[in-house]
């Protein structure tokens, strides 16, 4: 366990007590585990390593749980150190300003995301950057790459989805109707239009390729979720862009009702023909 780690988890816990709101400015917190102001914020700048004497001061006046922070064992504090009104934790990476950064999740990083949503390490060894505009300052957030073809013609495979975290102590109010929301669960990740009916317990989802059945997913198995904020899409150089598919079969599709418009104007005339030698 090296002593970056340590000082990983130590930066995550300290975000946690700040949304917790356990403290009014990172000053009052030096101040109450007796360090000085200047050197917790190096710390949170990564220019110091955590020390054994300021977690020790952690574990009392903050029931820090040293399980935690030297080995990731959860919970992160002694039960007597946790709030019955808790707020979430989410892993955040800051630069070394100790702005916020977005973390990138990669189709590939997206199997083993809901084992690791606790673990600074792992969201420390992934892509971060920060995004200028979209009113990305407000919050956490994250990016995750579109697989597949449920959410076509808006999302496409290669896109990627900015997006922000939902505090899920408030789900039922901030999730909105026909909004689309990546949803963590217990064994996926998922985008789709969400329908709140988290008053019966769980949400519905739609894709908006109608080849693809609604699903239903229960609050229980919810371990995250984000609002799509906005989308990033490949360009390509070419007249024929990701969309062309879609416009080739609707043209094709234009052109078969074309053919068969024609056929049943062919058909009418032959019967109008009939009619006429039958009545001579």
């Amino acid at each position: 366990m090296t002593n970056c780690i340590v000082t990983a988890r130590f930066i995550d816990i300290i975000h946690h007590l700040q949304k917790r709101k356990d403290f009014t400015s990172l000053r009052q917190f030096a101040k109450s585990i007796d360090f000085h102001p200047q050197c917790l914020n190096d710390i949170l700048k990564g220019k110091r390593k955590v020390t054994i004497d300021v977690i020790r001061k952690m574990t009392e006046t903050h029931q820090l749980n040293p399980n935690y922070i030297f080995s990731g064992q959860r919970p992160m504090f002694n039960k007597s150190g946790e709030a019955a009104n808790d707020a979430p934790i989410v892993s955040v990476v800051v630069d070394k300003q100790n702005n916020e950064q977005i973390v990138h999740i990669p189709v590939k990083a997206q199997a083993g995301y809901t084992d690791q949503l606790h673990d600074p390490v792992y969201f420390q060894d992934l892509h971060t950057y920060s995004f200028p505009g979209y009113d990305l300052n407000h919050g956490s957030f994250r990016s995750f790459d579109i697989a597949g073809e449920s959410m076509e013609p808006n999302l496409f495979h290669g896109d990627m989805v900015i997006c922000r975290f939902v505090d899920p102590t408030i789900l039922k109010k901030q999730l909105v109707d026909h909004f689309v929301y990546v949803i963590v669960t217990t064994d996926s990740i998922i985008v789709k239009r969400v329908i709140n009916k988290l008053e019966e317990g769980f949400i519905e989802c739609h894709s908006d390729n109608d080849f693809f059945d609604p699903i239903r997913i229960e609050q229980k198995d919810i371990k995250e979720m984000w609002e799509v904020k906005t989308k990033v899409s490949p360009f390509l150089q070419s007249k024929k862009n990701l969309r062309s598919g879609i416009h080739d079969q609707i043209d094709i599709m234009k052109e078969t009702i074309n053919e068969q418009s024609g056929s049943i104007k062919s058909l009418n005339m032959t019967i109008q023909k009939l009619l006429k030698i039958q009545r001579a």
